[in-house]
């Protein structure tokens, strides 16, 4: 409590705190202009896609997070809880929702969903190779690995209901497995904190219309969230278990297991390693191996050579990043493409050897490293996966630990400050970092 205080006073004296009187004042100011910007983000989309699945989205949620963050600034007391309730709802559940109820959605949840329906009666989410030869339609080719179907099961249990919808599931995932991996790293508040990050149209957009990149990403935060732990041992196994089902659903999600490993093997020795190792190799071969034995060369097809552009059918992942333009420009610029996709993730590797990372902030920022230069190069890509390093650095800078440490460039004081701006509590019951 002394330390508290101290940093309550150290905040009064930097010009920190709010106007006597109006102690929330400052966090409604913050709170308000960022929910503004959602709601300029959201009216933005609403005016310039023609997207018919993102424009519904735009037009619920650009009033919702304005009035959220009326709310913010209007409720002295309770505004932040407010502004986060309606902003969750607006900006995710409800446009969600009415997308859900008029089966709108992109095109990988219906892939996914028909995966699903495969998997449980087929044994495979996979077309066969001679099905994909003969179609000119690339929405018949799933890149998706058998784990992520997992989500989609009550479609295929149950059929094209609205609760059926598989963007519920990945949504109730994300919010679960996101607060484990705050709750891991003791973050407090780590459900205001969890609400915030939804509430956002970096995770709230993608997942009212589609969404399947959202669950992996939360798998990969809590696998880091565990090998942190503050004032306890680290977890290999389970971090492992995590990242193996992580790997099971999307290949996006492979560099962090190369990462992990380094980082144990730089940080632990060699016994964490090989138990993180084994961990994550046995999850993902259980999850991938019966369709694997049931449908290899389809599983291939599918998840490896589709998305790497190597099929004759081109992935729809077509934002224009350096790697889709290259691969466009004809069989020349497809090979330039991959080839420095194949330089990034040397590079990577080399920086790995020369200089492995030691705590978990830096393993961190070397996946997410790794993760821009893979989405930027790639021959398939788009600007939606750029959610996986965005959302690893959030999480990184919401939770403010690396072993039980505070990420460095924020001292005790300023921190207890952040959290008075944000919650207007000037009595110190309780307080969570401000990322920044």
């Amino acid at each position: 409590m002394r330390a508290v205080t101290s940093a309550q006073n150290d905040a009064l004296r930097s010009g920190h705190q709010p106007e006597p009187g109006s102690p929330a004042a400052a966090v409604r100011g913050w709170l308000a202009a960022l929910l503004a910007a959602f709601a300029l983000y959201a009216a933005a989309v609403a005016l310039l896609s023609s997207s018919v699945v993102q424009r519904p989205w735009a037009v619920i949620a650009a009033p919702s997070y304005a009035a959220a963050a009326l709310a913010a600034v209007a409720w002295k007391r309770r505004g932040t809880d407010l502004a986060l309730l309606i902003s969750v709802c607006g900006g995710l559940l409800a446009p969600l929702g009415w997308l859900a109820g008029h089966g709108m959605t992109e095109r990988e949840v219906n892939v996914i969903a028909f995966g699903a329906w495969r998997l449980l009666h087929h044994g495979t989410p996979y077309r066969s190779v001679a099905t994909l030869a003969a179609t000119n339609d690339p929405d018949r080719f799933d890149p998706y690995l058998p784990a992520m179907h997992v989500l989609a099961a009550a479609r295929g249990i149950w059929g094209n209901h609205l609760l059926t919808d598989p963007r519920f599931y990945f949504t109730a995932a994300f919010a679960v497995v996101f607060w484990l991996a705050l709750r891991v790293t003791r973050t407090p508040s780590a459900g205001r904190w969890t609400a915030l990050v939804i509430a956002t149209p970096v995770v709230a957009f993608p997942l009212a219309v589609g969404g399947d990149d959202v669950p992996v990403l939360a798998l990969m935060c809590l696998g880091l969230a565990l090998l942190a732990r503050p004032g306890r041992a680290p977890s290999p196994v389970l971090a492992g278990l995590v990242l193996g089902i992580a790997a099971a659903m999307k290949a996006t999600a492979w560099p962090a297991l190369v990462i992990v490993a380094v980082l144990l093997a730089a940080r632990d020795g060699r016994r964490a390693t090989g138990q993180f190792a084994a961990a994550a190799l046995a999850t993902a071969a259980v999850l991938i191996g019966p369709v694997a034995a049931v449908s290899a060369a389809s599983l291939n097809e599918n998840t490896i050579l589709f998305p790497l552009g190597l099929t004759h059918i081109k992935s729809g992942a077509t934002s224009p990043l350096p790697g889709f333009l290259l691969a466009s420009a004809g069989h020349t610029g497809h090979l330039i493409a991959t080839g420095l996709l194949a330089l990034g993730g040397l590079a990577v590797a080399l920086s790995l050897v020369i200089r492995p990372p030691r705590t978990i902030a830096a393993a961190t920022w070397r996946l997410i490293i790794g993760l821009v230069v893979m989405f930027t190069l790639a021959p398939s890509t788009r600007f939606g996966y750029y959610i996986y390093p965005l959302g690893l650095w959030v999480w990184l800078r919401v939770s403010q630990r690396d072993q039980g440490a505070p990420v460095p460039g924020r001292s005790r004081a300023r921190r207890a400050a952040d959290w008075l701006l944000l919650t207007g509590n000037t009595h110190g019951d309780r307080r969570i970092p401000l990322c920044g």
